[in-house]
Parts: structure tokens; C-alpha cells; sequence
């Protein structure tokens, strides 16, 4: 049985808040940049957040003070905390690698990274 990598999506309405979980086997978070990206049918998926193996992070401008990333090196878990959520956070989420395995994130393009999980569902009514 393939275990889901991606979890903790669900419904609500605006104003609350989730907090996803990503636990890959396939990196390990602490030596390499990794990310959320959010996809929408008919888009392609945009980066919301960015995090680099020292801690540094690059968010999204629509999410910049509603989410924090954070991550657990010895679990090897990613996590996502969103609060204030709004209906335009609506989307599947997906965690990423970098796909050169670089420490720093390069930059928010879905090319620059490796996707494996089927993501997590987030639906947000208002």
C-alpha cells in the first residue's frame, strides 16, 4: 500500500486554519530546499512557499503572514500552517524538492522541482 505523503487538507470556511504534513521518503528535508505548491484546475502549480536548508524562506505574497513553514529534520516531516485561510488558498497542495537537490531555493517555477506524492486537497468556502 502506497502511503500518501501529503496530508491534513479538509473543508472549511474562511478563517480557519489547517496544517498540512509531508512526509517524503524519497529526500531528506534537511540537505535539500524544499517547498509547498498549490495547483488549481487550469493553472499550473505555483510555488506558495519556499524553504532552504538554513531556514531561510521565500512565501508567496498572498500568503505572506497567514502561512509558516516549518519542518522536522529527525522526523523528516514538512509542515505547512495555515491560518486566516481564504477561498483563493482553494487548491490541491503538494511538497517538492528542489530537483538539482540544491541547499538554496532556486526559484518558484514548478521545472525547478520534483513532485511525488498525489497532494492534498484544500477547500476553502466563504
Amino acid at each position: 500500500q502506497v502511503q500518501p505523503v501529503e496530508s491534513g487538507g479538509g473543508s472549511l470556511a474562511a478563517g480557519g486554519s489547517l496544517r498540512l504534513s509531508c512526509k517524503p521518503s524519497e529526500y531528506d528535508i534537511a540537505t535539500v530546499c524544499v517547498a509547498w505548491f498549490r495547483w488549481v484546475p487550469g493553472k499550473v502549480r505555483e510555488r506558495v512557499v519556499g524553504l532552504d536548508t538554513d531556514g531561510g524562506t521565500t512565501y508567496r505574497d498572498s500568503v505572506q503572514g497567514r502561512f509558516t513553514v516549518s519542518k522536522d529534520n529527525a522526523k523528516n516531516i514538512l509542515y505547512l500552517q495555515m491560518d486566516n485561510l481564504k477561498p483563493e488558498d482553494t487548491g490541491m497542495y503538494y511538497c517538492a524538492a528542489d530537483r538539482l537537490r540544491r541547499r538554496n531555493c532556486y526559484g518558484p517555477a514548478q521545472e525547478n522541482y520534483d513532485f511525488w506524492g498525489q497532494g492534498t486537497q484544500v477547500t476553502v468556502s466563504s
